[in-house]
């Protein structure tokens, strides 16, 4: 059902008074009246139409009201359109004289109905009211309805005599957001640049006493979902001042000028309340670099909108306590004069977290959620790799919902492994329907991948593999990587070799290949173009990057350094499938057997392969910390059993059971 809103009331009212004014209807009975000549009214009474006449002698004016049976005589249509009791306006020249004929018709008994006087000026105030003050009304009352919606409803900012005022959302202490560097797990490095900004709200005279001055601007840089946002807030709930917040698309209106003067009430309001900080989220809306060709455009109200917030940021004074804080994740597009020094003196970036950053935010978003004892939230933060921290709340938030899906009291560490894959792979599609030979080659698909990784040195340790249909993906294969600073040739060359092990399967085990190594080429394409054009290296193009960060990839090389590049290319994915076909070849009878085994199972673990083909050659420092986990859980496993034990040994003494109880708690 719709909203009750005044605005229907006030409309029914308009449309009420402007349909009384129209029609010309009586306003006690609601019937219409028609105008008549004092001949034609004699006529009417002559012929007994009349049932009721009332004279205004003021106005020298009657009423004749009609019988029932004549109104569709005189009015020409019924009483459902005419109302109960119609009349006819007339008017007269001589009170005397329509007396006598009233009287006349009345002793022939053409009349016998009832006839009256009506000395006061009839609907006098009404009539007024209907044709002065009416329109003035309705035309009022528009312009404040007009007024009312522009305004959002409640006259606030926004309105037409609003529309320049800033939109930002205040707080007037930043601890009403509750927020503080506790509730920003990792990111070690951007707390402790922001940190100093911090301090000097708190205690401003420690660094102005020594000739220093405070950054105007800081520039909150990285990728999306690694807590920018979440960050300003912390800064402003551990300062505890006033924190203006909005974003950059705020700044950007309809109107000419708008955007400008935004800025400036902006700055207006957080003087006033100095020390503040001003936090401008996604400013690349607002602050993208400013157009170099003078046709495009150059004096466009976006361009407005810039000049008046770099005006702004070196116009206020220098220790005015205005700090502001700007959040993007496309600082390349930022116009240059904006990230000057002066302005914002300080870009902090706000990368992916690594290993120990993403255990300390699993350890954030873990606490409200019931786990089991058995999770290794170390092995967790392995397993997710390039995850932001608003995707290590996902999982977390997904593995809660996964375990109340099956009715668990607690969220097991199977229910974040799922929900890892969940949110990598996508859902499971076990209702895909395929044939006997599409499982057999999308499972030595996947087993080659397994194959080829499990003995070169430098691939990724293998945690499982799975032919289940995932989103795109037919079959996948998961892996726990190691989290390299710098990565060498041999490690790139082992990782292609693995990825062409599945299209290198498709073609020794089945004869044939398929659409299936799509994705698998278009990395391996990739990877080797970055080789040979970023890194430098190729064997005919060592050392040489035609990389520029500024304009990106470009081409400043003839057609013939192309071609050799693109020879490099072709060689070098050519012999790292040739490479992975010889090993598949070596291992043939064991690659076999996980592909069986992947029919049957649909999904096979690390465990499964090393009973294949024994113990993994090479073994990385993350399968390391993988086995001392297992050592542990094992031996904890152990350690909680062990009271029952002792509970039934000679030296377990007078203990109680419900002491025995707690123990094994």
């Amino acid at each position: 059902m719709p909203r009750f809103n005044m605005s229907w009331i006030y409309i029914m009212v308009i449309v009420g008074l402007m349909a009384i004014w129209f029609t010309g209807g009586d306003s006690a009975t609601g019937s219409i009246s028609k105008p008549a000549s004092y001949n034609q009214f004699k006529v009417m009474v002559a012929n007994g139409y009349a049932s009721k006449i009332v004279v205004n002698t003021d106005e020298k004016k009657l009423k004749m009201y009609v019988k029932p049976q004549y109104i569709r005589k005189v009015f020409g249509q019924g009483t459902d359109r005419t109302g109960k009791e119609p009349y006819v306006n007339v008017e007269f020249g001589s009170v005397d004289q329509v007396e006598q004929f009233i009287n006349s018709e009345s002793v022939s008994k053409k009349f016998s109905g009832e006839f009256s006087y009506e000395n006061k000026k009839e609907n006098e105030l009404f009539n007024i009211f209907i044709s002065s003050v009416l329109p003035f009304l309705l035309l009022l009352g528009l312009w404040f309805f007009i007024m009312r919606r522009m305004s959002g409803g409640s006259g606030g900012a926004g309105g037409v005599f609003n529309v320049g005022k800033s939109k930002a959302k205040m707080y007037e202490k930043g601890n009403e957001l509750n927020i503080t560097f506790k509730d920003v797990a990792g990111q070690e490095g951007a707390k402790q640049e922001v940190q100093e900004i911090v301090e000097f709200l708190k205690n401003p005279k420690k660094y102005t006493d020594l000739g220093g001055k405070i950054p105007k601007g800081a520039l909150l840089v990285g990728p999306p979902g690694t807590g920018k946002t979440l960050l300003a807030k912390a800064v402003a709930g551990e300062a505890g001042v006033p924190f203006f917040s909005m974003s950059g698309s705020d700044f950007v209106e309809m109107f000419v000028g708008v955007g400008a003067s935004r800025v400036r009430d902006l700055f207006r309001q957080a003087k006033e309340k100095s020390p503040c900080i001003i936090f401008i989220d996604e400013i690349d809306a607002v602050g993208r670099a400013r157009s170099k060709n003078p046709s495009m455009g150059g004096n466009d109200e976006r361009e407005n909108t810039l000049n008046a917030l770099l005006t702004e940021m070196d116009g206020f004074g220098t220790n005015s306590g205005v700090i502001i804080l700007a959040a993007t994740n496309r600082a390349d597009m930022l116009d240059s004069a904006l990230l000057r020094a002066g302005r914002f003196d300080r870009q902090i970036n706000v990368d992916l977290p690594d290993l120990h950053e993403r255990k300390a935010i699993f350890d954030v978003h873990l606490k409200p959620v019931k786990i089991d004892k058995n999770v290794d939230v170390e092995q967790l933060a392995r397993q997710t790799p390039g995850f932001s921290g608003a995707d290590i709340a996902n999982v977390c938030n997904e593995a809660a919902l996964i375990a109340a899906r099956h009715d668990k009291k607690w969220v097991e560490k199977q229910d974040f492994l799922d929900a890892v894959d969940r949110i990598i792979g996508g859902l499971e599609k076990k209702t895909k329907v395929m044939t006997a030979a599409e499982k057999r080659t999308i499972a030595l698909h996947e087993a080659g991948h397994a194959t080829i990784s499990w003995f070169l040195e430098h691939a990724n340790p293998l945690v499982k593999v799975s032919i289940v249909p995932r989103g795109r993906a037919l079959g996948a294969a998961w892996y726990m990587p190691e989290e390299r600073q710098i990565t060498t040739k041999e490690e790139m060359l082992d990782e292609m070799c693995a990825t062409l092990g599945g299209r290198a399967a498709e073609e020794l085990f089945t004869g044939h290949i398929s659409t299936g190594a799509m994705n698998d080429l278009e990395r391996v394409t990739k990877s080797a173009y970055g080789m040979i054009a970023y890194a430098g290296m190729g064997e005919k193009l060592p050392n040489i990057c035609y990389y520029n960060v500024e304009n990106g990839f470009q081409k400043p090389y003839s057609e013939t350094t192309a071609k050799v590049m693109d020879d490099e290319v072709v060689a070098m994915i050519a012999g790292q499938y040739e490479r992975a076909k010889q090993l598949l070849m070596e291992h043939k009878e064991g690659h076999n057997q996980l592909a069986d085994l992947l029919i049957e199972r649909e999904v096979i673990f690390a465990e499964d392969v090393e009973k294949i083909f024994g113990k993994r050659p090479w073994v990385s420092r993350a399968e390391e910390i993988m086995e001392e986990n297992m050592r542990a859980t094992a031996i904890a496993m152990a350690e909680a059993a062990a009271p029952k034990a002792i509970a039934h040994s000679p030296e377990s003494g007078n203990k109680t059971e419900e002491q025995h109880e707690e123990s094994d708690c």
